[in-house]
């Protein structure tokens, strides 16, 4: 639950930055409507998440996330 609810706060804050700075989000974070995407699933899907599949994005996918946004 913990992780799920992390995930929700980074794609509303994502989707947020975007109303404000379209531009430069795009650019350092191309895959963007993909993070709101997944937060959405997890905020209206709770029923159908595989855990094993949002801790191994935990894992796999968000340092790299990082690396891309460090300067943002």
């Amino acid at each position: 639950m913990a992780l799920e609810r992390q995930f929700e706060i980074i794609g509303e804050a994502i989707f947020r930055l975007d109303r404000i700075d379209h531009q430069n989000l795009a650019i350092k974070i191309p895959e963007y409507p993909k993070i709101i995407g997944f937060r959405n699933v997890i905020a209206h899907g709770y029923d159908i998440i595989d855990y094993d599949v949002l801790w191994d994005f935990a894992k796999e996918r968000v340092p790299e996330l990082l690396g891309k946004t460090h300067n943002y």
